[in-house]
């Protein structure tokens, strides 16, 4: 019999930060004062899902504006170790004077995966507890539809999880806010599971 995990991960809101600080697992606070994303993406969400967040703000405010724009009353299991990456030492600091004591500027993420900020964690870090965490979620709700409201970085991790990508080549993904991202874990007696990717980085306006 094949059972078929349908997470549905969305990145939160855009937050509230004016002087550009890098803010990682800092309880920043989100803007959901554009309410076309949610109430787009809100009523086209699975009506029975497990719904989980983070514990900070911008994750909860997001997913209380989905879930209210599209009837859902299911109450979120709350996640820590679904948070974005941990900065350390780095977090309420400038991006440029990060960029500057590492002497160069990565494309696309604020470090190289396998660097750890004093008192952080590496990117790295973060995709072994996101795997840890959707193997979990996977193998308590399989067969379930999971609507996971995290982070950009999270993101990043489940998709090297599924696409068993080294954590580098990761950060090329591009996860906007409020965008949708759609992982199945399909699953049969006797065989491994197997990923399939239903979508990466889709507008909340372009969701079917």
């Amino acid at each position: 019999m094949t059972k078929t995990t349908r997470w549905w991960w969305i990145r939160h809101a855009p937050v509230i930060n004016p002087s550009g600080h890098i803010y990682g697992q800092l309880d920043v606070e989100a803007d959901i004062s554009d309410g076309r994303p949610y109430a787009g993406l809100g009523p086209r969400l699975p009506r029975d899902a497990i719904w989980v967040t983070t514990p900070l703000q911008r994750t909860r405010r997001t997913a209380e504006a989905l879930m209210r724009d599209g009837g859902h009353d299911e109450p979120p299991i709350v996640e820590p170790d679904l948070m974005e990456q941990n900065f350390g030492d780095w977090q309420n600091r400038p991006h440029a004077e990060i960029y500057q004591a590492l002497g160069a500027r990565h494309p696309f993420w604020l470090s190289p995966a396998e660097t750890r900020p004093p008192n952080g964690e590496s990117f790295v870090d973060l995709a072994e507890r996101v795997a840890a965490v959707v193997e979990r979620l996977s193998r308590d709700h399989a067969g379930r539809d999971i609507v996971a409201v995290t982070h950009g970085g999270t993101i990043r991790a489940a998709l090297a999880q599924a696409l068993a990508l080294e954590p580098e080549r990761a950060l090329a993904f591009v996860i906007d806010h409020v965008s949708l991202t759609r992982l199945d874990l399909i699953g049969a007696e006797g065989d491994a599971p197997a990923w399939r990717v239903g979508g990466v980085n889709l507008p909340a306006h372009l969701v079917v």
